[in-house]
Order: structure tokens, then C-alpha cells, then sequence
């Protein structure tokens, strides 16, 4: 006599654990891809799309899991804070180093004061592409643990990345509001953010 085969996929079936089943019967249940489905040894239940067996058994596809957590308001300032402090440093270094070529004191406070504009150019191309690269933060995110998504949580194409840097100069007009309505979107989105379809998303909430 054939024993019966084993069960280890515990499925959520009407807000009730189920089971458990062996891989060949979950065909016959009504088994979504965001069913809750969870084997020996996982602490936590997980999305059916998430295990490869079922995606090939059941015919799903990969989703990733939206970003649950948002940067917040104070945490993007500190971060754009912190870009800024580096990217003046590297300005006061070049310009220390101009003086050595440059005597007169008009001179040199000419060299110090003309490169100013050049800061926040800096920052816009150094923050499209560090937004758009594989770690999708600046190092003032990053130090910070937040970086710059799309709207499934994924990185965001370069394009993209300058279009949204672009569009902050409607979150700084007028007076900053489009800086000031993240208080009042729930994923904490600024008006650039918005325009780009993108999130500025944190590991954790604390």
C-alpha cells in the first residue's frame, strides 16, 4: 500500500491556514499570486509569486513588494544637507588651489565668489546620476538608508533620474511648497516626485 504523499505548503485560504499540501495538489486550489502560501522552516508567510516552484506550476510572474516605508521630510533635507557639505568641500579645495597660481587678493576673493553657480550644477548632474546608479542614492541617502525608487520599489532610469531633478525646481516654487506637500501625501511624495512617478523609500521605519 502506497503511503500518501507528504504536505509542506501551508496555504491562507480565506483568512484561514490551510493545509499542508504537497506541490502537485496546489493546482486544484484557488491559489492567486498574492496568496499567502509558507513551508517548514520560514518564519513568516510569503507571496505565492515569490517561490519559484509555484511560479512555474501556477504560470505567475515575479512582482516585487511595493516599498512599505518612506523617507521623510527631515531626512531628505539632512541628506540633500550632507551633499551639499561635500560638494563644497571639493569647491573649496579647487579654489585653495587656484590661489596658487593667483596673488592679488582681488584676485583670489574674484576665484572664490565666480564658481559659486558651479555648486548646485554640481550637485543636480552628481545627484541624477548617483540616483540612477545601482546603489540609487547619494552618498547623504545612503548614510542616511533611503535612496530613490520607482513606484514598485525598483531604480529609476537616467532619464528619469534628470527629469525628476529638474522638476524640483517646482517644488521650490513658491516657497517651497512642493517640498512642504510631502506632509501631506501619504507616501511622502514631494511635486518632483509626483512628476516623476518615483518614491524616496528607507529600509526600515526606524
Amino acid at each position: 500500500m502506497e503511503s500518501p504523499v507528504k504536505g509542506e505548503y501551508t496555504v491562507v485560504i480565506n483568512g484561514k491556514p490551510t493545509g499542508p499540501y504537497p506541490l502537485t495538489s496546489l493546482q486544484s486550489l484557488d491559489i492567486l499570486p498574492g496568496t499567502f502560501v509558507r513551508k517548514p522552516g520560514m518564519d513568516d508567510y510569503k507571496e505565492a509569486h515569490e517561490f519559484p516552484e509555484l511560479r512555474e506550476l501556477l504560470g505567475f510572474t515575479y512582482s516585487k513588494t511595493a516599498p512599505q516605508y518612506f523617507a521623510s521630510f527631515d531626512q531628505r533635507l539632512l541628506a540633500s544637507v550632507i551633499d551639499y557639505f561635500f560638494i563644497t568641500i571639493g569647491y573649496t579645495i579647487l579654489v585653495l588651489m587656484s590661489f596658487l597660481f593667483l596673488g592679488d587678493k582681488n584676485e583670489r576673493i574674484a576665484a572664490a565668489v565666480i564658481g559659486l553657480p558651479i555648486v548646485p550644477v554640481v550637485k543636480f548632474f552628481y545627484s541624477s546620476i548617483a540616483e540612477a546608479s545601482i546603489k540609487q542614492a547619494t552618498i547623504g541617502k545612503s548614510l542616511l538608508g533611503i535612496k530613490v525608487t520607482n513606484m514598485e520599489g525598483n531604480p529609476i532610469s537616467l532619464s528619469n533620474s534628470y527629469g525628476r531633478n529638474a522638476a524640483k525646481i517646482l517644488s521650490v516654487l513658491p516657497v517651497f511648497f512642493g517640498y512642504l506637500y510631502s506632509f501631506l501625501n501619504r507616501k511622502q511624495q514631494c511635486f518632483h516626485d509626483l512628476i516623476a512617478d518615483t518614491l524616496v523609500t528607507k529600509e526600515r521605519l526606524i
